[in-house]
């Protein structure tokens, strides 16, 4: 784990969990993301063609963008995923023959935990930062209680964060955090209101603002 692996994680802060019923509705959703100041996008592969969208999103968006994967869960889809220029790729666990895939993809690497076991099996296969997921069993009191013993990894949250509880996350030790339904909820998606998409992404990035100015 180094400076420059885990640089783009921090200065990008919050990833979107971006759950899409179509290419197009994870496209217009991505624009409304990034008009509302959030700039890194996870494209799970619960997303139907979520290879090609993130081509898509990399070929529109470029250095602005700081474009994955997620809810990765075969070698298959980590090798495709890399292919499509994804700069990250996420799992909702940790396997030993998934994070070796994913690393030898040469991609930032986030492998999902949520006890200390689970955190030691994340460390030892070499994920570059633990997703500790569902973050909203414990909130950030937990994420503070797994700093103790594990003070030097980078830990990301991800369920239960909020704009008005992201400060919480990060004083609690957090790299970055990821948020889902709470920045890019189901039932805008499934009306197309991305307007509403874009209201709570610039929530999301003034609270960000916000902690990095204090």
């Amino acid at each position: 784990m180094t400076t420059d692996v885990l640089a783009p994680v921090r200065a990008t802060g919050v990833l979107a969990v971006l759950r899409a019923p179509s290419p197009e509705h994870a496209m217009r959703a991505i624009d409304a993301l990034i008009t509302g100041g959030i700039r890194g996008i996870e494209v799970t592969y619960s997303t139907p063609d979520a290879a090609a969208v993130i081509a898509r999103a990399i070929a529109t968006y470029g250095a602005s963008a700081y474009v994955g994967a997620g809810t990765v869960t075969t070698a298959e889809q980590a090798r495709e995923a890399a292919d499509a220029g994804a700069a990250f790729l996420v799992s909702p666990g940790t396997r030993p023959d998934l994070t070796q895939a994913m690393k030898a993809t040469g991609t930032v690497t986030m492998t999902g935990a949520l006890t200390p076991t689970e955190v030691m099996s994340a460390v030892e296969l070499g994920s570059d930062v633990v997703k500790i997921f569902p973050a909203s069993l414990g909130g950030p009191s937990f994420l503070g209680a797994l700093r103790g013993p594990f003070p030097n990894v980078p830990l990301m949250p991800t369920g239960g964060v909020t704009p008005d509880n992201l400060a919480t996350w990060f004083d609690a030790g957090a790299v970055a955090a990821g948020a889902g339904g709470d920045l890019v909820p189901g039932a805008a998606l499934a009306s197309e209101d991305y307007a509403e998409i874009t209201r709570r992404a610039r929530l999301f990035a003034e609270a960000l603002r916000a902690i990095r100015e204090a």
